[in-house]
């Protein structure tokens, strides 16, 4: 049933929101009138946490009740109509990353803080009464006050106005979502530049970063803006864009209008020494979130079941954007390892979500932000889309559906309207069947009795009910004789022969990956693809391996039929050849015990697939290289240093020594590498001691990742539990780098047991903790990644079961289970027949 939605009772148009912050006492005043049209004389406005304490209409005293179950104000009104409600609260700073809270940082050695805001999904309501539902747009003045102190500002979506007795106001914003509103202050930084419209650009951050770190993001945002501008055909309405880095973000960035907010180390970047990946995962991020200023903030969803026409349309035109801006990044390569992957994984578990999905309650809403389905297969959905109707009529589409919906609510039928009428096709009938329904196909296509057949199916990680599903899969074969969209269950191609005289080459479907399905060959068709191998493109070779792999997970061919094909594509110079190959590879480690001999084999077997390339490429960069080789370094030394390498072992060490006074110059590309091999092969109290103050005392987000990922690959148990002991103190671990921490020590097998130790005591802290953000599931989801063994799936079980009611963890829970129990059947069906083709391969190489 449909939960009674508050603007169906009260329609606000403008809020005047008064805070009055203590960041010492953390404590809120506040006062906020809002004028609006009350639909009937009983109305409520959204409050969580808020100490009300009066309300009035139109100048007088009413009746209120406050009901914190509902997160509601109910109000009595003498009569439906014209309204100005005023409420007066008080409320508190909270420490959860949500509604308006301070983060903490550290400048010389002295402790300070930034207050920012989170109010995405339904945390608006922590910090001032509101109808805080999308569909309830309004313009908002926001007044602030604050326990300033010289040298400080305040910035928020739109430009400050004035200052009267220590109150900033500032302009009136458009009409928009509450959950969009967003201010900041304390001790900033800035750097400024204007696009070529007109609109101001800004990159904010505090005093702990050097000011050039902030040059890169500044540049990337002002592009973005410029090309958004064009390709939209919409102008960007606002008079300013500023991106802020905040200390402490429980997400990797937020959309608000006019201010958007990010981790530290999604917005800055030390200009000497960055890698390629960081640039890229940067410039996606600003981008992204830049595209939703159109895409979510001019136009919103209508309610939080499209949240996917916010999220992987954003998702989508980031590499839209990026390639547009830095074509020689290849971007969209980097969409097939990263998204393209996410999406195929999580999708084939029975019981995932659609991307467009009912929900009402605000934990159901946080948990339905499943980045592997409402970001990347929604976004490969519009990839899809995009390259159905062609970018003129996408453009035109989009330019009318901004026009038509401007300042207001939108569902994909609007969205899928625009572009039907743009590009002349039935946009909504073809993708409805991939929003509507979970899951995807698989496309077996075989020679039968001579007659070239496809078949599409429902493909299933572990055990999946078949529904019958059909969907309307672009095939993008490179045989004509292929139908450009395949309906039915069955199609019949034609005499295999002549087609495959005909054609010349070996018969494809899904040229360019961009369709959300994989393909079954049958031995004829693998046969001939592999015998091709070398003619074939990197997206091509890296789709038959990507393909092999999830029909292998999915028990459709055995995992040990891989296992020889790996040499096969151990000296391709493509990145992403190199990201698949290197992701199957490590999916072998599962099949073997730690120190065993059958782990032995394995680490020949990496060192022989690793050999040529680590030769080739070396440790560190040369000018004028590749992209692809920048990207591929760090898979080949990865895989020589699991291989047990000895030269690639002390030549890392050699690297270590020659920069252990200034580890943070270490190339950034390789420095990870670095410091793991260091802790893993030279280990000691004072190497983990100097590490782990290095990250406390560091400002640079790439260079603190890069020392957890090395420190909890320890080997050593009692540092080990020293490092779980600091789990909780924020001073050392901020909650929002905890889960990586966790993770780390999970996947180590010398610290599983003690991560998981740890979540199952500590799991009303960490609820308490982080348990408010739509980060909490994905401590689940991370666990199910790890775990795959027996006694571990049911120690799983009996800990997170008897929590399957708990809200917003339910379909997590549930799903996650089947992910541990699928691959704990896969290994032992499979592990004896892949270790026996490991020691085969490497006996042959």
């Amino acid at each position: 049933m449909t939960a009674t939605r508050l603007y169906q009772l009260f329609h606000p148009e403008h809020y005047d929101v008064y805070l009055d912050i203590n960041r010492k006492t953390k404590q809120i005043s506040g006062k906020t009138t809002i004028t609006g049209q009350a639909q009937e004389s009983n109305i409520a406005v959204n409050q969580k946490g808020l100490n009300v304490s009066a309300v009035e209409a139109n100048g007088s005293a009413v009746p209120f009740t406050l009901n914190n179950e509902a997160e509601t104000v109910q109000i009595k009104l003498a009569q439906a109509g014209a309204v100005t409600l005023t409420l007066t609260y008080q409320a508190a700073l909270t420490d959860t990353m949500m509604g308006i809270y301070p983060s903490y940082y550290q400048v010389a050695g002295v402790k300070k803080q930034l207050v920012g805001t989170q109010f995405e999904t339904t945390a608006a309501r922590q910090a001032f009464p509101c109808v805080d539902e999308p569909e309830a747009k309004a313009t908002f003045s926001l007044a602030i006050k604050f326990d300033e102190h010289p040298g400080e500002m305040i910035i928020s979506n739109m430009p400050e106005t004035k200052v009267v007795a220590g109150v900033h106001h500032f302009a009136p914003t458009l009409k928009m979502s509450t959950y969009l509103v967003a201010f900041a202050f304390g001790e900033l930084q800035r750097k400024l530049t204007t696009t070529k419209s007109g609109v101001q650009v800004g990159v904010f951050a505090t005093k702990a970063h050097a000011a050039a770190e902030l040059d890169f993001a500044l540049d990337i945002a002002k592009r973005s803006i410029e090309f958004y501008e064009d390709f939209y055909q919409t102008p960007y309405p606002l008079p300013h864009s500023w991106q802020l880095a905040l200390p402490d973000f429980s997400a990797g960035a937020m959309e608000n209008w006019g201010l958007v907010t990010y981790r530290e180390a999604y917005l800055l970047i030390d200009p000497q020494n960055a890698s390629l990946p960081t640039k890229q995962r940067v410039a996606t991020v600003i981008a992204h979130e830049l595209a939703h200023q159109w895409f979510g903030d001019l136009v919103t969803m209508k309610w939080w079941d499209n949240l996917w026409l916010n999220e992987s349309f954003a998702n989508m035109m980031e590499y839209v954007a990026v390639d547009a801006l830095e074509p020689s990044w290849h971007i969209w390569e980097t969409f097939q390892t990263a998204e393209v992957v996410a999406a195929l994984q999580r999708d084939a578990i029975d019981g995932v979500q659609s991307v467009h999905v009912p929900v009402e309650k605000p934990a159901e809403i946080d948990a339905i932000f499943d980045s592997a389905i409402v970001y990347a297969k929604g976004a490969r959905m519009l990839v899809m889309m995009r390259a159905l109707v062609g970018d003129q009529a996408l453009r035109a589409g989009l330019k009318a559906y901004f026009a038509a919906h401007q300042f207001n609510n939108a569902t994909g039928a609007d969205l899928w309207q625009a572009l039907g009428t743009a590009s002349h096709i039935d946009v909504g009938a073809v993708m409805d069947s991939w929003l509507e329904q979970p899951g995807y196909p698989v496309v077996m296509a075989a020679v039968v009795d001579g007659q070239l057949i496809l078949t599409q199916q429902q493909f299933f990680i572990g055990d999946g009910k078949d529904a019958n599903r059909r969907w309307q899969i672009p095939l993008n074969s490179n045989y004509d004789a292929a139908p450009d969209l395949m309906k039915n269950k069955q199609v019949n191609l034609g005499d295999y022969v002549t087609l495959r005289q005909e054609q010349g080459e070996p018969f494809r479907l899904n040229v360019g990956n961009n369709s959300h399905f994989i393909v079954k060959y049958d031995e004829t068709l693998l046969t001939d693809l592999l015998t091709h191998l070398t003619q074939l493109d990197a997206i091509a070779q890296l789709q038959i391996l990507q393909d092999l792999r999830l029909l292998a997970e999915g028990r459709q061919i055995s995992y040990a039929q891989l296992v020889p094909l790996l040499p096969k594509f151990a000296n391709s110079q493509s990145n992403i050849v190199n990201a698949v190959l290197y992701q199957v590879a490590n999916n072998l480690k599962q099949f073997v015990q730690p120190d065993s001999a059958e782990e032995k084999q394995l680490r020949q077997l990496f060192n022989q697939l690793s050999a040529a390339q680590v030769k080739r490429l070396g440790w560190q960069a040369v000018a004028g290289e590749t992209n692809d080789d920048q990207l591929t370094r760090p898979y080949v030394l990865n895989a020589a240093l699991y291989g047990h390498n000895q030269k690639v072992i002390k030549t890392a060490h050699q690297l270590f020594t020659a920069n252990a006074a200034h580890l943070e110059a270490l190339p950034a590309a390789i420095r990870v590498l670095v410091l793991a091999n260091e802790v893993k092969h030279y280990g000691n109290p004072t190497l983990f001691k100097q590490l782990l103050q290095a990250y406390q005392q560091s400002a640079n987000g790439s260079y603190k990742a890069d020392i957890a990922a090395a420190l909890t690959q320890a080997t050593d148990q009692d540092f080990l539990k020293e490092l779980v002991a600091q789990f909780e103190n924020a001073a050392i671990i901020k909650p929002q780098d905890l889960r990586a921490w966790f993770r780390g020590i999970l996947a180590n097998p010398a610290g599983q047991q003690i991560a998981w130790d740890w979540l199952r005591q500590e799991w009303p802290w960490l609820e308490k903790t982080v348990g408010g953000d739509m980060e909490f599931a994905t401590y689940i989801t991370v666990i199910s990644g790890i775990f795959h063994t027996s006694q571990r799936l049911a120690e799983f079980k009996a800990f997170f079961e008897p929590k399957l009611n708990t809200p917003g963890l339910t379909r997590e829970i549930t799903m996650d289970i089947k992910v541990i129990s699928s691959r704990v059947d896969l290994v032992e069906a499979e592990k004896d027949a892949v270790n026996r083709e490991i020691s085969l391969t490497v006996a042959n190489a």
